[in-house]
């Protein structure tokens, strides 16, 4: 098993009073660090993927709830997503059973982000789960292997099943998007038409790195313009892609309401797309460099809760910087190439502008951009 850097955290939370939270897409490991924690310890498992489980937890009251807790002190109840309802469940158990703890994880936020938002205020820890980090996937595959490994990386991403079944990566990157990844955005987003999702998809695909235009989209998908914003709203929800929206603050020729689309992992992004051919045969070497730098920073920004606002740089005259980083009053921008031949320099506009300290990010230096310290 991979080490997972919130670890620690949801360990010393056990046993605080309030729920444990843990979100993220399916099969990145949820269910298997819960489990790790909770080892060796007797506790109650409800699997929301059990309809039998869900009938239970649907809308129970406050005694039906202690026959199923049945005096358990820690409860684990996964992917409760799935079950109608489980906000106000959860918010009975934690109110009225205040020596159990509760451990849930869920593989969407459909259901469970306004429901336990507003069930559990004050009540829980959340935390979200990503595909494994390269500084996870570095400590257990020590530094020389995972440098060895970084290529293929870009190409198939770090979900743990694949990172297990090295060799036979296509064929669980194929099993993983059609079997899970659509499966909570199709059955909670009452999406009618999984053909325009599937096109969108793979519009948004290639154009990872670039400024994305709802208009263009939509024209290049066949739907509107909201159908569009709302689609991609649901593919953030099922922890799919992410946005970054444009850095603007003093000058009137900057871009300011562009956003970028990333996804979570270059294995998803490459399946849609359906081309895992080696790197010196590919145009889009910068594309799957840039979203796979953006995606680790972002997992650690939120781990390690660096509380840094994350956005790009542009305006109308083209000057750009691929990535911004406001954090304790600094500004800093990153120009991302796989391999800088020469000399590169950030616009002097932006610098002298917000008199920001710059990097250019690449091959033989990323370590220092995708694990901070």
């Amino acid at each position: 098993m991979y080490p997972r850097l919130i670890e620690n955290k949801i360990k010393a939370q056990v046993g605080s009073g309030k729920a444990i939270i843990v979100v993220g897409a399916r099969q990145v490991g949820k269910t298997t660090l819960i489990k790790k924690i909770l080892k060796g310890q007797d506790y109650l498992f409800l699997d929301g993927d059990d309809p039998s489980i869900r009938q239970l937890l649907q809308s129970p009251n406050t005694e039906q709830i202690r026959s199923i807790l049945a005096g358990n002190k820690i409860v684990f109840i996964d992917e409760a997503q799935r079950i109608d309802g489980i906000g106000l469940t959860l918010k009975i158990i934690t109110d009225q059973f205040k020596d159990v703890q509760l451990m849930v994880t869920g593989s969407s936020s459909f259901e469970l982000g306004n429901k336990l938002n507003e069930s559990l205020a004050g009540r829980k820890w959340e935390y979200e789960l990503f595909p494994i980090a390269w500084e996870e996937f570095e400590k257990k595959e020590g530094f020389v292997s995972a440098e060895q490994q970084l290529e293929n990386r870009l190409l198939y991403g770090f979900y743990p099943d694949v990172l297990n079944h090295k060799g036979n990566e296509r064929a669980v990157l194929k099993n993983l998007v059609s079997s899970y990844l659509y499966r909570d955005i199709l059955s909670f987003a009452e999406i009618r038409r999984p053909e325009v999702l599937d096109k969108l998809l793979l519009a948004l695909a290639f154009q990872i790195g670039n400024e994305v235009n709802y208009n263009e989209l939509s024209k290049l998908v066949g739907i509107n313009k909201i159908t569009v914003q709302k689609y991609i709203d649901i593919l953030e929800k099922g922890f799919i892609i992410f946005r970054l929206n444009s850095f603007s603050r003093n000058l009137r020729n900057e871009i300011k309401r562009n956003r970028k689309i990333y996804f979570y992992d270059n294995g998803i992004r490459n399946m849609i797309t359906g081309n895992f051919s080696a790197l010196n045969l590919r145009t889009d070497v910068g594309a799957l460099w840039e979203n796979f730098l953006v995606s680790e920073r972002m997992k650690q920004n939120i781990y390690k809760e660096t509380f840094a606002r994350m956005y790009f740089w542009r305006t109308k005259q083209q000057q750009e910087v691929d990535y911004v980083e406001e954090k304790d009053g600094e500004i800093y921008g990153y120009e991302f190439k796989w391999q800088a031949k020469n000399k590169v320099r950030l616009p002097k506009t932006f610098v002298e502008t917000y008199h920001a300290k710059t990097k250019v990010i690449d091959r033989n230096n990323f370590r220092e951009f995708v694990i901070i310290n």
